[in-house]
């Protein structure tokens, strides 16, 4: 009997939790991580010329924010499962075209390197809102930060030494990570999601899911969380470096601090555990605040240096509070039917921030010295401290699983499980 059943055993798999996502996300992160401070230097080698490597940046920002509003229209003919898999594949593609091309395709290896990640991202989301619990969305997203913490703090320093050492050594590493990535996707089996009966009506087009995420206030707001947290990293991680060397503290200095506070991402779950005592509303203002208030400050202290990079460090900490539970008033506010469209509108928001924050850096920079990009972006997250104010109170508070199984005030309030 027991013999009969170990095929049935072998086509089946758990269903997929909370850590199965997140051994995904940390995966992926090494791709990243491992990348993310390696392309600015390999697309400076390849065209020394910085205007020209900005002007790149900015090209393939706006081309990758439409990539990932087409993803749902092209999710109505590709599987998910195929989605994802060619996202990962790109990744590997991406890396190939450093390894073994010459250094004029660095360009379109950074643009594939951003597609396959709003690829990965949008089918990512849809997958986790299909097979975890609102209320374990937390959870999840905390553990996913957790897994990846150790890859965002080492990698960006490891793959500017590998890169020193030998030129393909990072992209490499990343390709491999990015094969790996398929393999584990595949061994847990995701397919292409749960289905979710629609309404008898049309596939809608880019422009119709666009007119019901904007009819939709909290999606908005959720979605805003997102883009004026993302600028606040974006300023940090560009700003503190150049801060740094314009005042006499050396180049060295970024880096550290940037590690110091990647390395934060450890105490996400020390996070979680204050946010589930009180409530994401609760949360997210206490992030938002404390932030604004500490990046403020800093532009204001702009006479002692090392006082600025260590507010700012103090800032970044709250940032990463905010990326635990920024992105849940939006998660918690998606209906099933429209979780695919959905997860592509809320992974706009990288490539918005993206074009958002050099524009707006650029105008502060024609009248202020460098430390006012800090106290502009401080002014944009205390915008988003007022703004969640009007999130519901009990948004988040953990109500008894057998009465609802959702976290969110009240049930009518609050979106169904992805169980249904």
């Amino acid at each position: 009997m027991f013999q009969r059943r170990i095929p049935e055993l072998l086509r089946h798999t758990p269903v997929p939790s909370a850590r199965g996502f997140a051994v995904l996300a940390g995966t992926e992160a090494v791709t990243r991580g491992m990348l993310i401070s390696v392309f600015p230097i390999v697309m400076y080698r390849a065209y020394r010329d910085s205007s020209l490597v900005s002007e790149i940046y900015f090209a393939i920002g706006v081309l990758s924010m439409v990539w990932g509003l087409l993803a749902p229209w092209l999710a109505r003919y590709v599987p998910r499962r195929w989605l994802y898999s060619a996202g990962a594949l790109s990744y590997v593609l991406s890396a190939g075209l450093i390894v073994f091309g010459d250094g004029q395709w660095v360009a379109v290896a950074l643009a594939l390197n951003m597609a396959a990640t709003v690829t990965v991202f949008v089918c990512f989301n849809a997958y986790v809102l299909d097979y975890v619990a609102s209320a374990d969305l937390g959870r999840c997203e905390t553990l996913r930060l957790f897994y990846s913490a150790a890859s965002w703090t080492i990698g960006p320093a490891g793959g500017v030494w590998l890169l020193q050492l030998w030129e393909p050594a990072p992209f490499l590493v990343a390709g491999g990570s990015a094969i790996l990535l398929l393999v584990i996707f595949w061994w847990m089996r995701l397919g292409n999601g749960k289905l979710i009966t629609r309404a008898r009506a049309p596939t809608p087009n880019p422009v119709a899911y666009l007119g019901r995420f904007f009819a939709q206030p909290r999606l908005v707001m959720g979605w805003l969380f997102a883009v004026v947290r993302s600028c606040g990293w974006w300023a940090y991680v560009v700003y503190v470096p150049v801060f740094a060397i314009e005042n006499g503290l050396g180049e060295n200095v970024g880096g550290i601090v940037l590690s110091i506070s990647n390395s934060m991402l450890f105490l996400t779950p020390f996070m979680l555990k204050w946010v589930e005592r009180s409530s994401v509303r609760t949360a997210v203002r206490a992030g938002f605040l404390c932030s604004a208030m500490a990046f403020v400050v800093a532009g204001f202290a702009a006479d002692m240096p090392w006082a600025t990079v260590l507010l700012l460090i103090v800032g970044s900490a709250f940032l990463v509070l905010l990326d635990i539970v920024a992105g849940l008033p939006f998660l918690m506010s998606v209906k099933p039917s429209e979780r695919t469209e959905m997860s592509a509108v809320y992974s706009s928001f990288r490539d918005v921030s993206g074009i958002v924050s050099p524009g707006l850096a650029w105008l502060t920079l024609l009248f202020l010295p460098i430390s006012g990009v800090f106290a502009a972006t401080g002014l944009g997250l205390l915008g988003c401290w007022l703004m969640a104010g009007r999130l519901n109170p009990r948004l988040g508070w953990r109500m008894s699983k057998k009465r609802t199984g959702l976290v969110g005030g009240t049930p009518s309030e609050a979106s169904p499980t992805p169980s249904g």
